[in-house]
């Protein structure tokens, strides 16, 4: 490695989570990155490089390094992300990704990092230890999650459901206070064990605080500073943020059935709603969010897997939906063109499932959000659009199972799209602030020139 840090090019390895989400979110600070110079290899499991190939902006700076996911016992054959697997077989996929150790420690003696960005792949800082490099802990949520789990994190506690409904002490907000059901959710994902020496999650995520050289984060300090603060008292080692990372508008044209739909309707009339590539909500629930919908009177355009134990969408409608909605309402099953569609000046509402990317692309549209979180860190992430940023509107759900009824999907649209509603005006207001803050010019460079900086000093450490 070059002695001089303070002026040298820096040779970076990204190891994200088999997770598109992940792997996205991975690839934007590599481009980033990259785009200032510096030499990037990210690892990215073999059949999943071409989907992600056209997004590699700096080639000359950037390259893949195709990793082979390996067989294990009960993983779908050429599975190799959780998009390819049902939940029950996650922890076979993380079982894979640590059985890639010795394959990862082979590339990264060859290419000799500086620095290596990692976030499940709890066994790179041992590496980094043995081979001289940094390893950077990157988390592709918001920090306030983190922050809300960060004393059990350090400590290695096993919280019960109980335990954490409310924020832990010395918390910096009231507002993150989560439901019984979530709660039990969250406590129970942290139960399961996975990987080779069948560590539970939260032990994975302990030794993954508890190693890294520092914490690196896609936020800022204007929409985050108090949970950045409280993790870097919590773990004692610094946060090092890249920004908010917005991601650009795609230069392709919307696919022209969409377009042509979409341009039927009046401005801001439409609702689009989509959960994202993974969840699968059950018929219950499927079938109350549209029926919900209809309720509405508006048109819409979901875009959804089917529901648990269904092959189609159209197999799982509601009786009559398709008729009673024809001409105003899709369901369309499979992947759409998310941000041209939110761009789109017909479309005036997002309903989503508060997954980081998707609320990434909402706040930087000009739709109202209404906000329906579905898995762990999607609870905390609606608190902090709805109670904090006040950008979009949660809908209600029963205590203790979690179930929302069409009547509670109508009441948090009618909310957010009635012109003259309080709680719409708030929120558009609000929404607007934060739209400029995030695509202000020259915000991103800011970040990733200090970011880059933080980074060159880590080297030199």
């Amino acid at each position: 490695m070059c002695d001089d840090k303070k002026s040298s090019v820096l040779s970076i390895a990204f190891y994200p989570w088999f997770a598109l989400g992940h792997l996205t979110s991975f690839l934007r600070l590599a481009n980033k990155l990259a785009q200032n110079g510096h030499n990037v290899s990210y690892f990215i499991p073999t059949n999943t490089l071409p989907r992600l190939l056209p997004h590699n902006h700096y080639p000359g700076h950037l390259t893949f390094i195709p990793v082979t996911v390996p067989p294990v016992d009960g993983l779908p054959l050429r599975a190799e992300t959780t998009n390819d697997v049902p939940s029950s077989a996650i922890h076979l996929l993380m079982t894979a990704m640590d059985l890639t150790r010795d394959t990862i420690e082979a590339h990264l003696v060859s290419i000799k990092p500086d620095v290596v960005f990692y976030d499940f792949a709890y066994w790179i800082p041992d590496l980094a230890r043995k081979h001289g490099f940094k390893s950077v802990l990157y988390i592709t949520s918001y920090i306030a999650r983190c922050a809300y789990f960060a004393p059990d994190l350090k400590s290695g506690h096993q919280s019960t459901g109980a335990e954490i409904i409310a924020p832990p002490p010395g918390f910096p907000s009231q507002h993150f206070r989560m439901q019984a059901h979530e709660a039990e959710t969250v406590a129970d994902v942290g139960k399961e064990q996975d990987g080779l020496q069948g560590i539970t999650i939260s032990e994975r995520m302990r030794i993954a605080f508890g190693k890294c050289d520092a914490i690196g984060v896609k936020s800022c300090k204007e929409m985050e500073k108090v949970y950045i603060d409280y993790c870097e008292k919590i773990f004692g080692k610094s946060v090092l943020l890249a920004g908010p990372m917005v991601p650009k508008t795609p230069s392709s044209k919307l696919d022209e059935y969409f377009d042509g739909w979409l341009t039927g309707f009046g401005a801001a009339t439409v609702i689009y709603c989509a959960f994202g590539s993974e969840c699968v909500l059950e018929i219950n629930q499927f079938q109350q969010l549209l029926l919900g919908l209809e309720l509405t009177g508006r048109p819409f355009l979901v875009a959804m897997k089917p529901p648990k134990k269904y092959e189609t969408i159209e197999s799982a409608l509601p009786e009559g939906f398709e008729k009673r909605t024809k001409g105003r309402g899709i369901v369309h099953e499979g992947w759409v063109q998310q941000q041209l569609i939110l761009q789109h000046p017909s479309v005036g509402c997002f309903i989503t499932h508060c997954g980081v990317g998707s609320l990434s692309e909402a706040m930087v549209s000009k739709c109202q959000v209404v906000l329906m979180p579905q898995a762990v860190d999607q609870f905390i992430n609606a608190r902090m659009m709805s109670l904090e940023l006040k950008i979009g509107v949660e809908v209600e759900k029963r205590e203790d199972d979690g179930l929302f009824t069409k009547e509670a999907v109508h009441k948090a649209v009618s909310l957010v799209m009635e012109e003259e509603s309080e709680v719409a005006k708030e929120m558009r207001v609000s929404h607007d602030k934060w739209r400029e803050f995030l695509l202000q010019e020259g915000l991103e460079d800011s970040y990733i020139s200090s970011f880059i900086q933080s980074l060159r000093q880590l080297t030199i450490g």
